[in-house]
């Protein structure tokens, strides 16, 4: 039985869940820096640990309501591509353990390009958990850009 951690973050009131193994680190929000002509997704940049690093506003990428930053809010941040990545979270407060039997396949509801980053849904207790895969979140068009940024 291979049971896998994942780091639980919310968006909203929804729960979403990435593998523990592509976090690098999680961090308190922080004002970015507006990019001119950048996607609407992307906040803007900030300076992490002396590296220049872009931030996705993950509730605008799945064209939810908002972000509203608060207290709870925070950036995870993760390795794409040799590259850091920071995403904006409503708050990220736990991590669960979850074995392949508590993983139900990407439901048939969801299609299309939302489906290739939905990995599963996780079930623990009553609570269901959206398991992402944060690499597959962006297209490759995107990651381009988001490359073309810093150069």
């Amino acid at each position: 039985m291979v049971e896998k951690q994942y780091v639980v973050f919310m968006l909203g009131k929804e729960e979403y869940g990435i593998d523990i193994m592509n976090v690098r680190e999680i961090v308190p929000h922080q004002d970015s820096i507006k990019i001119p002509n950048a996607p609407n997704f992307i906040s803007g940049i900030i300076n992490y640990r002396g590296t220049v690093i872009p931030i996705i506003d993950l509730k605008k990428r799945f064209n939810l309501t908002d972000s509203q930053v608060d207290g709870n809010t925070r950036i995870i941040v993760i390795n794409l591509d040799e590259k850091q990545i920071g995403f904006i979270v409503d708050e990220a407060s736990q991590t669960v353990r979850l074995q392949d039997k508590e993983i139900d396949p990407t439901p048939d509801i969801v299609a299309g390009v939302d489906r290739k980053y939905i990995t599963g849904v996780g079930k623990l207790d009553s609570r269901l958990i959206i398991l992402i895969d944060l690499e597959k979140v962006l297209t490759e068009e995107e990651k381009k850009e988001i490359h073309q940024m810093d150069n």
